[in-house]
């Protein structure tokens, strides 16, 4: 099994240097070496099999050889809008999301997160959540990867999402997602999940107002980090990209 590398200026032609932390990883962990053969994908969905060209100090290049299958890209752009979560427990939400094949991911500062948008600005969190989602395509076989965005406020996001299927998840006292089973499948869906508190009736009725249609994953209180891979893996089994 080939390693994979990310390489976002890969083009099929050409010989293209691999990222500093991608070089790194090469290098210092697999110790690889010139003429060993990789897998290097650029993110927008091409992947190729490729050789080392050469390794120094300023870095290390590959030579594409061979286009390579990737995993296939679920048919539903799914959005994932996340309440931004404690530590790794938001890491792990994001990691999860990449894997499963979301399209883009949007942290957002809800009543309830134990955080503010100030603050993850000045920590520079979506740097490191776009880090997680690439080390996950990496690892899943996916040769996308998902835009991770900069976080919003609930009540800037809530105007802004434009996805044809917008779904509210709530507490157990709405309509099961099995209900969309009903429905046409649609081009792109956003599915959004709560804070660890639970979202305020506010914020339940602002959402509705936007456009979101409420709905339970079952008659179980879910644990907001285990929310997401949930969520996906149902939608994705309805929508037959499982």
């Amino acid at each position: 099994m080939h390693a994979r590398f990310y390489v976002p200026d890969l083009l099929a032609d050409r010989t293209a240097a691999l990222p500093a932390e991608e070089a790194e990883h090469l290098v210092r962990v697999l110790r690889l070496r010139a003429g060993d053969e990789v897998a290097v994908f650029d993110g927008r969905g091409n992947e190729y099999l490729a050789r080392i060209d050469s390794l120094s100090r300023r870095g290390v290049t590959v030579r594409p050889t061979a286009r390579r299958r990737p995993a296939p890209e679920p048919s539903v752009r799914l959005t994932v809008a996340l309440a931004v979560t404690r530590g790794d427990r938001m890491d792990a939400a994001v990691r999860d999301a990449a894997m499963l094949g979301a399209s883009v991911v949007q942290p957002v500062v809800t009543a309830r997160t134990e955080t503010t948008l100030a603050s993850l600005m000045r920590s520079r969190r979506a740097e490191r959540w776009r880090r997680i989602a690439i080390a996950s395509v990496k690892q899943c076989g996916r040769a996308v990867v998902p835009e991770v965005r900069d976080a919003l406020e609930l009540a800037d996001y809530l105007p802004a999402e434009t996805a044809d299927l917008r779904l509210l998840l709530v507490e157990p006292r709405a309509q099961g997602a099995s209900t969309l089973a009903g429905v046409s499948t649609p081009q792109s869906a956003a599915v959004l999940i709560g804070p660890e508190g639970g979202w305020m009736a506010e914020e339940i009725a602002a959402a509705c107002r936007a456009g979101f249609h409420a709905i339970t994953l079952g008659q179980r209180t879910l644990r907001a980090d285990a929310t997401p891979i949930a969520a996906i893996a149902v939608l994705q089994f309805i929508w037959g990209d499982l």
